[in-house]
């Protein structure tokens, strides 16, 4: 990468420039050798050219083709929608390249994490109880369940929003108008009072809802019985409670299949219970609750163990992306998997919309072709029913994308591929399975952030990386989603959802493996569970199965 303090280029084949600040019209460039004055602003994280440009020209970042020019554009043009539109390179079964320069791990040489052993050899990074429902007429039982439990229990999250509530009641019954509501200096509230956890090896009971499990076609329910499946075989799950109606799609003999393909010799609580032939609501819930409670007893006994870091399989997410996360979080999140892979672990990469463009770097490296042509074979399968359905990769960037650098969706893929680092593609799957083989791992999911860390969890991802440049508030029930900014600007100003400030990558404070380190050093605390990110202490556990349409 060639970079000043303003501007960078990525890659020496790109003929395009990165703003690293607003650069504003006349700014003087130099660039390899030459001077030229900008014709116009450039914001921080937008693209500008290097030459002049004529219209049809290929649009080259990251070494790869992005997009193509919609007319002539001058040397030093900012590249926006208007002016260039989607183009990537077509791709095949080539030759396997799967020499890779490992990363130095010897300071984690020996390091270990403090987590819950399996017995299918598995580690997890927390220790939770599960409540989920197989169809959606059975959500209103699980809340019921939630309300009767999770305060008494000690797992209600602590801020509620319940003192703000009642001092806009007493602004009301005093009678303030809408004005003076409006303009109210609500107090914060406290922690308050909460009850003391029961069970002190438990880091939560969660409830899980989604809107499946009948009505819809017989493979979304059978892939929701193995998304289910895969959140009850997890590492960070020591047992589950499961109701079902009875008469839907999703039949609990389907569930006990997924989890005996995913865990053959699963041998931890699982409590199913049927309305339909348990009869009475109150019934119902009566032996669910007994069964639960008896359960969490159990798990109390468990305790954290050490375990190598062979034993993490990290989840490689992106969200809410801009124009540096291809450059600062991203990279920075390379590294960190090409150290974990060094060291036996596991990495999953999935948005298979935001792959496109990068298919062939990416299928080049699998290590068999077996596993190429299962990856490319998935990518053209979804990129056609997104097509069919009116919509293809090409329609993937959001308007905050846009607005922030990200103007294709090959520009956007080929900066969120770089969480994938360098390593060969040890395995490619597909939603639901379990992705946790030891390497870098590819499951084909959307690019929607909260369908695709749903997967990557079932996958078996026992701590989530989660990269954002414009903040996205999201998090998992069971597994630790550790939020990385790609800027400063975003770091400070939400540092209630941020964990991680990359942005010292922009601002030439550190390397990409400097950064790494420190990251994989964060994870070791997070599955420690001396540190609670803080998508888990504002109790984000969003959580959406994928129907298997078309979600970009």
């Amino acid at each position: 990468m060639e970079q000043t303090h303003r501007y960078l280029q990525i890659h020496p084949d790109d003929n395009v420039l990165v703003a690293l600040q607003d650069l504003p019209e006349g700014e003087s460039i130099h660039f390899n050798g030459s001077e030229f004055l900008l014709p116009g602003p450039v914001n921080a994280k937008h693209k500008f050219t290097i030459t002049q440009l004529p219209g049809g020209a290929p649009i080259h970042m990251y070494g790869v083709l992005v997009g193509k020019t919609n007319h002539p554009l001058q040397q030093g043009e900012r590249i926006s929608t208007e002016n260039i539109h989607h183009a990537a390179d077509p791709f095949s079964l080539g030759n396997r390249k799967t020499d890779w320069q490992r990363p130095d791990t010897s300071v984690f040489e020996g390091r270990t994490f403090m987590g819950y052993h399996r017995s299918n050899g598995t580690v997890g990074t927390g220790n939770y109880w599960l409540v989920i429902p197989l169809v959606f007429c059975e959500n209103r039982n699980v809340l019921v369940m939630k309300d009767a439990f999770e305060e008494k229990l000690g797992f209600k999250k602590p801020h509620s929003y319940e003192v703000e509530v009642e001092q806009l009641i007493n602004l009301y019954q005093t009678g303030a108008d809408v004005e003076k509501i409006l303009a109210a200096d609500l107090t914060v509230s406290p922690d308050g009072i909460q009850h003391k956890r029961l069970f002190d090896n438990i880091d939560g009971i969660k409830f899980l809802n989604h809107d499946m499990g009948c009505g819809g076609t017989r493979m979304d329910s059978d892939a929701l019985c193995g998304l289910l499946a895969g959140y009850i075989t997890h590492p960070n799950v020591a047992g589950a409670t499961v109701l079902s109606l009875g008469c839907q799609h999703a039949q609990a003999s389907i569930l006990r299949d997924e989890i005996a393909k995913r865990d053959p010799h699963y041998d931890r609580p699982l409590y199913i219970f049927e309305q339909q032939k348990i009869g009475t609501e109150n019934d119902l819930l009566k032996q669910a609750l007994k069964h639960t409670f008896a359960g969490l007893v159990l798990t109390n006994k468990q305790q954290r163990q050490p375990a190598g870091l062979d034993k993490l399989c990290i989840g490689l997410e992106c969200g809410g992306s801009d124009g540096f996360s291809g450059i600062s979080a991203n990279p920075a999140l390379g590294y960190v998997s090409d150290m974990l892979v060094s060291m036996g672990g596991s990495v999953i990469l999935s948005e298979f919309p935001e792959l496109c463009g990068v298919e062939q770097e990416l299928s080049d490296r699998c290590v068999d072709e077996a596993t190429a042509l299962r990856f490319m074979d998935l990518m053209k399968t979804y990129n056609a029913k997104a097509e069919a359905d009116g919509s293809g990769f090409y329609a993937n960037p959001s308007p905050g994308n846009i607005r922030d650098g990200l103007i294709t969706d090959a520009i956007k893929s080929a900066g969120a591929a770089k969480k994938g680092g360098t390593s060969p593609v040890s395995a490619v799957v597909d939603y639901p399975e379990l992705a946790n083989k030891p390497g870098l791992n590819l499951l084909c999911t959307p690019g929607n952030d909260v369908e695709s860390t749903t997967a990557e969890v079932a996958a078996g991802a026992n701590v989530v990386l989660f990269t954002t440049g414009l903040g996205t508030p999201t998090g998992n029930p069971i597994t630790p989603v550790i939020k990385l900014s790609t800027n400063t600007k975003t770091y400070q100003k939400m540092p209630d959802i941020i964990d991680i400030n990359c942005g010292t990558i922009i601002e030439g404070r550190e390397t990409i493996p400097q950064a790494g380190e420190r990251i994989l050093n964060y994870v070791i605390e997070v599955a420690s569970g001396n540190i609670r990110p803080k998508a888990v202490q504002l109790g984000q556990d969003d959580f959406i199965p994928w129907r298997r349409g078309v979600s970009l």
